[in-house]
């Protein structure tokens, strides 16, 4: 086994001392082993953050092409798994929180909606990094898609750190609750944490007569300030 091959093996099996030593052999920490995988993009994928920080002090690129396709990058496929301490290093190494990949996918999107109920510990790191919580992947920002998801603690989760409802937000909320029967509880929980986080609104007619036709429920007026696409904050009755 070639010494690359040696360094990618120990960077999947998580050995950091083989790993700085072979790194202070002079194995490039960059160089892709026989399968064309390289050493950060095995770490990152098992969580090995002590053997992601190595890597990249030895000059792995941290914002480089991962995935058994070069599909994806570190920061993202740590986020898609919940890694977060390898997330933090990837931050501490100057990582930017924004779309990329030849996907653009965002870090926070994939966070907040992969496993059952997402990442929590994980998308609060990023928001703290400054990820955008509004950001807009395949024209859906991070609310939207936990709620297509029906992720009622990542949903409360996203509005609590000032993610912004929309009309959109609330449809889809409506939709799946229709097309899913089975998990209409948990979208008519997402439903009321979206209409009790509506930042306060006019009640135009036109963004109140789409509510009454997609949730089939009357709401009680209230006159307060609108912004352009944002939830009306309406009280259904009953």
């Amino acid at each position: 086994m070639g010494m690359v091959d040696q360094l990618t093996r120990a960077a999947d099996d998580g050995d950091a001392t083989l790993v700085a030593r072979l790194l202070g052999e002079g194995v490039d920490a960059d160089a892709p082993d026989s399968e064309g995988r390289t050493a950060l993009d095995l770490a990152v994928r098992r969580g090995h953050a002590d053997v992601v920080r190595l890597l990249i002090a030895a000059g792995a690129d941290p914002e480089q092409r991962t995935g058994e396709y070069q599909e994806s990058t570190p920061l993202c496929l740590a986020s898609m798994h919940g890694h977060t301490a390898v997330v933090r290093a990837l931050l501490d190494a100057g990582v930017h929180t924004g779309a990329q990949g030849r996907m653009g996918h965002a870090p926070l999107v994939l966070a907040a909606t992969t496993g059952d109920e997402g990442h929590p510990e994980t998308v609060d790191l990023l928001l703290d990094h400054g990820a955008h919580i509004n950001a807009v992947m395949k024209d859906r920002t991070p609310l939207d898609w936990a709620v297509w998801f029906g992720q009622v603690p990542m949903v409360q989760q996203l509005l609590d750190r000032g993610a912004t409802p929309t009309v959109k937000t609330l449809t889809t909320a409506h939709e799946r609750s229709e097309r899913h029967p089975e998990s209409r509880h948990n979208y008519e929980r997402i439903i009321d944490a979206l209409l009790a986080a509506a930042p306060p609104t006019h009640t135009d007619p036109t963004i109140r007569h789409a509510y009454d036709q997609e949730t089939g429920r009357a709401p009680h007026r209230q006159t307060c300030a609108v912004g352009k696409g944002q939830l009306p904050r309406f009280r259904p009755r009953g």
